[in-house]
């Protein structure tokens, strides 16, 4: 039998998990992809449809549907979510 490794939970930051820096802004942005892709999914859109209605080009929609986090500003996310006609609430609480 081979040694396992141990099993490490982690917390309910992955990205301040793996020390990087800006955890935070890195976790929100990848819950807003995480979000924006669940409704062009849910509305049927080609990535072709969501470029238009996004007034993106379809390889940045390809990107966003991926998960590339890099390239996307946390207001450039908002605006996405403007376009879909959703609306984002800031919650504010202690570490």
């Amino acid at each position: 039998m081979s040694e396992q490794e141990p099993i490490i939970i982690g917390g309910e930051n992955v990205f301040a998990d793996l020390g990087l820096a800006e955890a935070d802004l890195l976790a929100l942005k990848a819950e807003l992809l995480r979000t924006l892709g669940r409704i062009i999914r849910e509305r049927d859109l080609t990535q072709k449809q969501a470029a238009q209605t996004l007034s993106i080009d379809q390889p940045t929609v390809s990107a966003l549907l991926a998960g590339k986090l890099s390239g996307f500003s946390l207001e450039r996310l908002l605006r996405y979510l403007h376009a879909l006609d959703y609306t984002a609430q800031l919650v504010i609480r202690p570490r």
